[in-house]
């Protein structure tokens, strides 16, 4: 069993549920323009915004493209005039307010703390990610936290992980694991970069990339450590 001198957490659907957490800050949202959540509406919403994050995954778009642009693609198809900066504000508001840890997360850093180095390195805003970090209980347990707007570049891009391995200067990639739920961002990323990868894949979903582990429970990382 190969021992690791640090663990590396993404963070959205791999600790913390971003999914529940994206509905009920949307439909908080949709209510205050007098507009009904509905399923179709929803899966809209995630299209948009899961197609932006791809593209800024890929460098096509910068952050603010994909903040601004989510809100204002889909209120232009309810034909809504909105202000985009004060929407995303709100928006981040009730994703701050609503915090669900994934089964199991909380006790699993808790466990590992106390035998690796943990770091967090995710996409997305400084702010709102510390908030809900800070909120669920898991901040404590990690030794930094590098998200990509403070970085510079993202997941799965070379810079990211430069910017990370420059601050974690005792850890080489070769010794690192890193664990999350996509495959792009997080396995592809961290196997470019040199690093073992565990894919976090509750829903059985078919692997497109290469993996060193898959799990479907996070306390399975257990067994592997």
């Amino acid at each position: 069993m190969k021992r690791y001198d640090a663990i590396l957490f993404d963070v959205d659907d791999t600790l913390l549920d971003f999914k529940q957490s994206e509905h009920v800050a949307l439909e908080q949202l949709l209510a205050a323009h007098n507009v009904r959540m509905t399923d179709e509406l929803k899966q809209q919403y995630v299209a948009i915004n899961s197609g932006l994050w791809r593209a800024f995954e890929r460098g096509e778009v910068g952050r603010e493209d994909v903040l601004m642009g989510r809100h204002t693609q889909l209120f232009d198809t309810l034909g809504i005039t909105i202000n985009a900066h004060e929407v995303e504000q709100r928006y981040r508001d009730h994703l701050h307010a609503g915090v669900h840890v994934i089964d199991g997360a909380l006790e699993l850093v808790q466990t590992l703390s106390e035998q690796y180095p943990l770091y967090i390195v995710t996409n997305g805003v400084t702010e709102t990610q510390f908030k809900r970090l800070e909120a669920s209980g898991l901040l404590p347990y990690f030794q930094d936290v590098f998200v990509s707007d403070a970085t510079g570049s993202q997941k799965p891009m070379k810079p990211f992980f430069d910017y990370v391995f420059e601050r974690v200067s005792d850890v080489t990639p070769e010794r690192g694991l890193i664990v999350g739920d996509s495959l792009t961002a997080d396995i592809a990323g961290g196997r470019m970069y040199g690093l073992d990868t565990c894919w976090y894949n509750p829903h059985e979903v078919a692997a497109t990339v290469e993996t060193t582990y898959e799990i479907r429970d996070l306390n399975e990382l257990k067994t592997i450590l």
